[in-house]
């Protein structure tokens, strides 16, 4: 009896062994998938079943103090592993609560980036990459916001990558001490930030076993208006592979716009030398240059966010987002597309139901008047039964004229040049809103895109919503893997064809379906239009 328990206490004190020895394996092994070493130094992220996230990596240099208003700089590296668990703070903004900045509470230093990668990390890893640029036009937005989650991406074998970059008059800012201090680039700190971001991920996405040679950028709004001058921007445009844009545009910036310090009307550096007036700061010197960067951030932030940017107050003391540098922005998108200078690279593309517009007409003859010689030609198309209210006809031409016909004119350019355009517009509504829509607003389709629904609507999401989710992801994942986002055993999307001119269609009863675009007159009218007006800044749209 004494010999047979001996026997199975020995027996258990072996199988007790086992199990730790297990147990510290796979602890180790999870530390080491956690560790990342980066040309910074090593971080260590955070394990949640099949995803691990490393969040609050900074990227770049605190862009406070003297390097306010500088290009990006280097970050300076660390000794030992860093703990990156948390998100750092959105970029410095008065939040807006129709802005997507609803995450970290912002501050100056914020250069930070998210990565979220599947578990375990096997060796050998050459996984695709999305980089993810919010919008916010320019004054608002942040990658903390819950809502922009990378791990649906993460799970599906995509990297996904999210990072800051400075905002309102810390990111869009001129004033002749700066230009006389002669530190660098002027301008577009903004601009700067995504650029050196992406420059990051090129060097250090291999290490997370990333493929540094199959980036796809990705933004919505500000963000896809950066991406569409990232694109047309020649002395910048090998730092990504592929293209998604959502609602930012197609022909001119859309915000912003005004020259650096030379030009007919007014130019950033006076809306620089405005807002430094305002703070008692005189002169062009270097002394003016040092009280401009004594301003406590509060200072400089001032009221500047969503709601305020297009009143006549801030279109005096900021130039109202990028500048005309000469450097990063020489001409708009339009004119790069029409000379076939843009970007070789696949490029998918599209709007919303009800995107975004802008059009301060008290009447419906006004609205009609801006087709001039072809008037009745827009009454037709636009109202044929003149029962539209002045609300829903402003709706109609002025997303037209911003979003969804610039939206057709990257895909034709970008087609001529020989590179295949994907080209979509999103109808669908969460089930919880559509008795309150009477569309898909702008960015309302973030959720879905993130596959954050049940973050976005709580207790009020659908199985249909979910469905719509997962679909609209999927496609964007087969994009970022291979160029196409066919694959994922979902409706063929076939490539846009000027002749037919295809779009993919995510319908408010949660079909897909690819059709000649049903908006097509109203479409081909705005080209006319918009063809006859200048490439430059809409001013304000959002």
């Amino acid at each position: 009896m004494y010999h047979f328990f001996s026997e199975a206490r020995i027996y258990l004190i072996i199988l007790g062994l086992v199990i730790l020895l297990v147990a510290v394996a796979q602890s180790a092994d999870i530390q080491k998938n956690s560790v990342v070493e980066l040309d910074s130094g090593f971080i260590e992220g955070v394990v949640n079943q099949d995803v691990i996230a490393f969040k609050g990596v900074p990227y770049a240099a605190p862009p406070t103090e003297h390097f306010r208003w500088r290009d990006t700089q280097p970050v300076q590296p660390w000794i030992g592993i860093r703990k990156t668990v948390g998100f750092g703070a959105d970029c410095m903004q008065k939040p807006n609560t129709s802005s997507a900045a609803m995450g970290i509470p912002p501050a100056e230093d914020c250069l930070f980036l998210n990565v979220w990668r599947s578990n375990p990390i096997h060796s050998g890893d050459a996984l695709p990459v999305i980089v993810w640029i919010y919008g916010g036009g320019f004054v608002n937005g942040g990658a903390s916001n819950p809502i922009f989650d990378g791990a649906a991406f993460a799970k599906k074998g995509v990297i996904f990558v999210s990072f800051n970059y400075r905002l309102g008059r810390f990111g869009f800012f001129a004033h002749p001490a700066l230009t006389a201090a002669s530190e660098g680039a002027l301008g577009n700190y903004g601009y700067m930030d995504q650029i050196y971001a992406l420059k990051w991920v090129r060097r250090n996405i291999a290490a997370f076993g990333g493929d540094p040679k199959r980036i796809t950028v990705m933004g919505e709004s500000a963000g896809g208006i950066s991406i569409l001058t990232l694109m047309t921007s020649q002395a910048i445009q090998n730092l990504f592979d592929r293209a998604i844009v959502l609602s930012g545009g197609g022909r001119t910036e859309l915000i912003g716009g005004l020259p650096l310090n030379t030009g007919p009307s007014t130019t950033a550096e006076e809306t620089g030398v405005n807002f430094a007036a305002l703070h008692g700061i005189q002169g062009s010197g270097v002394q003016a240059l040092a009280a401009l960067r004594l301003l406590p951030a509060e200072q400089v932030r001032g009221d500047l966010n969503m709601s305020s940017l297009i009143s006549e107050t801030e279109s005096k003391i900021y130039a109202g987002g990028p500048i005309l540098d000469g450097k990063i922005l020489k001409a708009q998108p339009e004119d790069i597309f029409r000379r076939g200078t843009a970007a070789k690279i696949p490029l998918l593309i599209g709007t919303t139901g009800r995107d975004i517009s802008y059009l301060p007409a008290k009447t419906k003859d006004e609205v009609f008047a801006m087709f001039g010689a072809k008037e009745n030609e827009a009454k037709a198309v636009y109202d044929p039964t003149g029962q539209k209210t002045l609300d829903e006809l402003i709706q109609d031409v002025s997303s037209d004229q911003l979003m969804n016909e610039p939206a057709r004119f990257a895909a034709k350019s970008m087609t001529k040049m020989g590179k295949k355009t994907w080209l979509y517009r999103f109808y669908y509504v969460a089930d919880s809103l559509k008795s309150q829509w009477k569309g898909a607003l702008h960015a309302s389709e973030l959720p879905f895109l993130f596959e954050t629904v049940d973050t976005r609507f709580g207790n009020d999401v659908t199985v249909q919503d979910r469905a719509v989710a997962s679909e609209f992801n999927n496609y964007m994942c087969s994009f970022a893997k291979t160029g196409d986002p066919n694959g994922s055993g979902q409706s063929t999307w076939t490539a846009f064809d000027p002749n037919f001119l295809n779009i993919m269609s995510f319908k408010e009863d949660a079909s897909t379906l690819l059709e000649a675009d049903p908006w097509k007159d109203r479409l081909d009218l705005m080209e006319w239009l918009n063809d006859l007006l200048p490439a430059t800044s809409a001013g304000g749209a959002f």
